[in-house]
């Protein structure tokens, strides 16, 4: 029976674009205390069918309730410095800023694959959380610890092998561009300007990186995956950490932020993970054509049903996906094949019970 799956897994949806804000934001219930997943909300885009007022209320409420679950949360996983993945101490919005303190917060390295805006945004989210504990972030600061770095583009074997026909020229120029911007990143960000060390203040809080680890918390294992890129090859964008997470009988795969996947690689390695559950971010389809093409719309579907295909019991399909009117015309392909498969493909809305908030909207 997949009503209720969510609930013995022990994981709690909070909140998702499906029900009105930019947010992809969970609960793990373990034995020993809730880890929260990614808090932070945003209001929708200009383009979202709602008023900015409407949206603003929203927004306020989501946060409103994000960080109270925070407040009571003994850990906190920050997949990436985008403020609809982590608030900061000093929004208004939120219910509290020290909703932070008093917890484990596992955090993506703020000192190598991230972008630009991102490595700014950690540094201001960092130094509010040391000065709530009396603290300052210059203390945590040391000199970079990595002069070379490797290009993780050359890992997708998948993406690359692939044959995109009257599209490969152009896509070959759009990587040389972005090994370009990659190399321009490693060399005068991350090998020169200063690093932040994990830290610990006393009992107020303690913050360690997250890439490529395991934690446990009583009866869960939470898994971090070396960083993803957030869409595309090199997407400007940046980096993400996807995050596995074992429960009594089930295994979850969140993706974070891989737009779809656009990326072949990282479909096959989500279906070889064979997870029971899948919360997976559908491509941005309220940007095409524009800044979505029509081929990597296409990579997206074709690897959300890779991942159908592995036949998980559950698949919450959200976040960037909801924020068009047409979102499900451009993804027919995907509900047609979990259809097909009798597989429960849902957003967050649908399985809280309700419609997806954009369905509703005139």
């Amino acid at each position: 029976m997949v009503k209720g799956i969510l609930e013995e897994a022990g994981i709690r949806l909070l909140w998702f674009d499906s029900l009105g804000v930019k947010s992809s934001s969970f609960i793990v219930e373990s034995s020993v205390g809730k880890i929260i997943v990614d808090p932070g909300a945003a209001a929708m885009q200009p383009s979202y069918p709602l008023p900015s007022s409407e949206k603003r209320k929203l927004r306020k409420k989501a946060l409103t309730e994000i960080s109270r679950e925070l407040a009571e949360s003994i850990a906190a996983v920050i997949t990436h410095y985008h403020y609809d993945h982590h608030f900061l101490p000093s929004d208004k919005d939120a219910y509290s800023a020290d909703a932070w303190l008093n917890k484990l917060i596992i955090a993506k390295n703020p000192n190598m694959y991230i972008n630009e805006s991102q490595w700014g945004r950690s540094r201001k989210f960092l130094s509010e959380i040391a000065k709530l504990c009396g603290s300052n972030l210059e203390e945590f600061i040391m000199e970079p610890q990595k002069k070379t770095f490797e290009d993780p583009v050359e890992k997708l074997k998948l993406a690359l092998s692939r044959d995109f026909g009257n599209y490969s020229s152009r896509r070959r120029e759009l990587l040389a561009k972005g090994r370009e911007w990659f190399l321009k990143l490693t060399s005068k960000l991350w090998a020169r300007k200063p690093w932040i060390k994990e830290f610990e203040i006393g009992k107020c809080v303690k913050i360690v990186w997250a890439e490529n680890r395991t934690f446990k918390f009583g009866n869960v294992k939470i898994r971090t995956l070396n960083p993803w890129f957030h869409g595309l090859e090199y997407d400007r964008t940046g980096w993400v950490v996807p995050i596995i997470i074992e429960t009594e009988g089930y295994k979850i795969f969140y993706t974070s932020d891989v737009m779809g996947p656009e990326i072949e690689d990282y479909a096959y390695f989500i279906a070889e993970e064979r997870p029971d559950i899948v919360i997976l971010d559908g491509p941005p389809v309220y940007l095409f054509p524009y800044m979505l093409n029509r081929i990597n719309l296409e990579r997206a579907v074709m690897n959300a049903i890779r991942i159908v295909e592995a036949k998980p019991k559950l698949i919450i399909y959200d976040h960037h996906l909801l924020r068009s009117r047409l979102w499900r015309k451009y993804v027919k392909q995907v509900f047609l094949k979990a259809e097909s498969e009798n597989i429960k493909l849902l957003t967050a809305a649908e399985y809280l019970g309700s419609k997806p908030l954009i369905d509703t909207l005139r």
